[in-house]
């Protein structure tokens, strides 16, 4: 636990350089959580939360659905989702989907680190807003055969170990588990080359996957 606090704090020093309006996170960060604050959430919101996966969806135009919102933030790790997460549970929402955790897997840091912090994040969430309901979400499988991320090499095993993990104790933290990689996976157990240009982010036809994989997550 140490050593992912520590790594947290350097990752957060290194973006302050950057820092605008006293985020520690950086500028972009910074942009849109001071939208998120500002527009809130209530209790008929359907939320997105994550890094520039979920960022990068038009969510409520995927899933047809006005409640639904986008809290995403590009590059966004545990600790600063942790940071934000007033933004999105100040509203009691009736559902909040969670993904996070893969830009803390190129910080080098372990599977059970990386785990122990979205579980502790998911029970803040929980014990923030109890009545809504919480789906945390398996990471997606990564693809280094595109060369487009090095911190990533050779850390496929650590993004499924981390969803072992998370799979084992999601109920405990308070939210139901989402099992994606089924879906996103290859034979190899590689981001399906189809869904992907540069072996981490999404085009559309992985979105449209995600979407028919949540479907009966957001009729319940």
């Amino acid at each position: 636990m140490r050593k992912y606090f520590l790594a947290i704090l350097l990752a957060a020093a290194s973006f302050a350089a950057h820092a605008v309006g006293g985020s520690p996170y950086g500028a972009y960060y910074g942009q849109r959580n001071s939208l998120f604050e500002a527009l809130g959430v209530d209790s008929t919101s359907i939320v997105f939360v994550g890094n520039s996966i979920t960022n990068f969806c038009e969510w409520h135009e995927l899933l047809r659905n006005p409640d639904v919102v986008n809290r995403g933030i590009g590059s966004d790790i545990v600790q600063g989702v942790e940071d934000r997460m007033t933004a999105f549970t100040d509203g009691q929402p009736a559902k909040i989907f969670l993904m996070i955790g893969i830009n803390d897997v190129s910080h080098e840091l372990t599977a059970d680190s990386i785990a122990g912090a979205i579980l502790r994040l998911t029970e803040k969430i929980h014990k923030a807003t109890p009545r809504t309901q919480i789906y945390l979400q398996s990471m997606l499988p990564i693809n280094n055969s595109f060369g487009m991320y090095k911190r990533l090499v050779g850390r496929e095993h650590v993004v499924r170990d981390i969803n072992a993990i998370l799979a084992e104790k999601a109920a405990d933290a308070g939210a139901t588990w989402i099992n994606l990689t089924p879906v996103f996976a290859d034979e190899n157990g590689n981001l399906r080359a189809e869904f992907t240009n540069d072996g981490l982010h999404l085009l559309a036809p992985g979105y449209f996957a995600w979407r028919d994989a949540l479907q009966p997550y957001l009729k319940d």
